[in-house]
C-alpha cells in the first residue's frame, strides 16, 4: 500500500475550522491600511535570486542559509520570496510607479525560509507588508507607527510594546561598525561560534544574539546612538516628538538593528512577552538606499511587515473572542417538494438578510441524519421544511444551542424573525 503523503515540514494546512480568524485578521489589517490611503499591490512568489542577494545582503542568515533557491529549466536561478520588500521595490521600478511620484502600497501572502520549524516560526509563513516611497521626513515614520497602534486597538490587543532605534546613515554606521568590531575583537574569546563568523561579515547582527552567555559582552559594547550623524539624530528626535505628542509609549533599544542590510535611520519593532522566544509581531524601518541599489533613481522609503501566524497566536493567548464562519442557520428538508422549495426559500432568506450564513441540506438523508449534520455544522438554529410545511406555507424554527421553544412561522415572516434573533440587519 502506498505511503500516505504529508505536507512539507514547516508548511502547514490551514483547515476550514481555522480560516475564520485568518479572514478576520486580514480584513482588519486591510481596513486600517486603506483608511490611511494605501493601495494593494499583488506580487509573484518567485523572483530572481539576484534580487534577494543584492537587497537583503550576501552575508545575512536569510541569503546564506534560509532561502529556497533552485535553477529552472532555462538555467535561471529563482527563489521563493523570503520577504516582500525587495519584490515590491522591483515591481515599482519595473512599472515606473516611482517616477516623480509618491506611493503608499501594501501586499500580503506567504513567504518562505528554510528554518527549524517551531511555534511561531515556520518554513511557509504569512505576512502583510506596508511600504511608502518618496517621503524622507519622520512624519511617514510616525504615520506607520500610528497605523500599527490603531491596528492593535482595532484588534483589542494589549501587552505589546514598541521598541525604536536609529541605525543612522550608511556613513555614520560605518564609523560605528569599525568601533564595534574593534571592541568585539578584544573580547573574541567570549564570542560564540556564530558571532565569530559574523565578526567580519555582519558584526551588527551580533547585537541581536539571543545567547545568554553573550549578553554581558553585548551590554558593554559601543552604543549605536552615540555615533549618529546630525541628520539622523534630528530625524530620530523629531520622530520621538511625534510619538510623544500622539501619546504612543515606546522604549529606546540601542541593540535593535534588524536583520536586513537595506535598513537605515529609523527601525522599530512591536514585541510581546506572551509568545516565548518569537516575541516580535511587527517590525520595519526606513530603507532609503534600496531603490537606487536595485537600479532605480534614489528614493526614500519606509515600511513594515506583520507576521500573521504570530498575531493570531497572540490573539489566542490574549483570550480574544475570534469569529467563526459557521452557518447561522441549517435548513432541514424532508420530501421531494420540500427539497425543491427549500433551495429557493434559502436564497430568498439570503437575499432578505444581509450577512446571513445559511446552509441548506443537500444529498438527502433522514430527519435524524440531517439534524446530526445541522449540529455538526455549528449552526445556532435549524429551519425545517417538509412537504406538509410546503402545503401550509410554513417553516419550523428550532434552536440548536439553547432551550428556546420550537415555533412555526409563515415563510414570509421567517426573514424578520431570523433577523431579530440573530441581530442581523434586514
Amino acid at each position: 500500500m502506498a505511503k500516505t503523503l504529508q505536507a512539507v515540514r514547516g508548511m502547514n494546512d490551514i483547515l476550514p475550522g481555522e480560516t475564520a480568524p485568518w479572514q478576520y485578521l486580514e480584513a482588519a489589517v486591510r481596513d486600517v491600511v486603506q483608511a490611511y490611503g494605501y493601495h494593494e499591490i499583488r506580487l509573484p512568489l518567485l523572483e530572481k535570486t539576484e534580487l534577494f542577494r543584492r537587497s537583503i545582503g550576501e552575508v545575512t542568515d536569510i541569503v546564506e542559509k534560509e532561502m529556497y533557491t533552485f535553477d529552472d529549466r532555462n538555467g535561471d536561478s529563482l527563489t521563493l520570496r523570503p520577504e516582500g520588500t525587495a519584490g515590491c521595490v522591483r515591481a515599482c521600478i519595473q512599472h515606473g510607479l516611482l517616477h516623480n511620484q509618491q506611493q503608499r502600497l501594501w501586499y500580503s501572502g506567504p513567504m518562505f525560509r528554510y528554518e527549524r520549524p517551531q511555534q511561531g516560526r515556520y518554513r511557509q509563513f504569512h505576512q502583510i507588508g506596508v511600504e511608502a516611497f518618496g517621503m524622507a521626513g519622520p512624519d511617514i515614520d510616525a504615520e506607520m507607527i500610528f497605523m500599527t497602534a490603531r491596528l492593535w486597538e482595532r484588534l483589542g490587543l494589549d501587552g505589546v510594546a514598541l521598541q525604536i532605534n536609529s541605525l543612522g546613515t550608511p556613513e555614520s554606521r560605518a564609523v560605528y561598525r569599525r568601533e564595534l568590531v574593534e571592541y568585539l575583537r578584544a573580547h573574541q574569546a567570549r564570542l560564540d561560534p556564530d558571532s565569530r563568523r559574523r565578526l567580519d561579515s555582519n558584526p551588527l547582527r551580533i547585537l541581536d544574539s539571543k545567547n545568554p552567555d553573550m549578553q554581558a559582552v553585548i551590554d558593554l559594547a559601543p552604543s549605536l546612538p552615540d555615533y549618529l550623524d546630525a541628520d539622523s539624530r534630528g530625524h530620530f528626535d523629531a520622530l520621538r516628538a511625534l510619538l510623544e505628542t500622539a501619546g504612543i509609549r515606546y522604549e529606546l533599544n540601542p541593540r535593535l538593528v534588524r536583520g536586513l542590510d537595506y535598513y537605515s535611520k529609523t527601525v522599530f519593532e512591536w514585541v510581546t512577552d506572551r509568545l516565548g522566544a518569537q516575541g516580535t509581531i511587527c517590525a520595519g524601518g526606513r530603507f532609503d538606499g534600496l531603490v537606487a541599489y536595485l537600479g532605480g533613481k534614489p528614493m526614500p522609503a519606509f515600511g513594515f511587515a506583520l507576521g500573521l501566524e504570530r498575531l493570531l497566536a497572540l490573539l489566542a493567548a490574549s483570550g480574544a473572542e475570534l469569529p467563526s464562519n459557521d452557518p447561522h442557520v441549517y435548513l432541514v428538508l424532508s420530501g421531494e417538494r420540500a427539497a425543491h422549495r427549500g433551495l429557493m426559500f434559502a436564497d430568498e432568506l439570503r437575499n432578505a438578510i444581509p450577512g446571513l450564513r445559511l446552509q441548506a441540506n443537500c444529498g438527502g438523508g433522514s430527519f435524524k441524519s440531517q439534524f446530526r449534520r445541522a449540529d455538526k455544522s455549528g449552526a445556532r438554529y435549524a429551519l425545517v421544511i417538509g412537504d406538509d410545511e410546503v402545503d401550509r406555507g410554513q417553516v419550523m424554527l428550532k434552536a440548536l444551542r439553547s432551550d428556546i421553544e420550537q415555533e412555526a412561522l409563515a415563510q414570509q415572516n421567517a426573514a424578520a424573525r431570523l433577523s431579530e434573533m440573530l441581530g442581523l440587519g434586514s
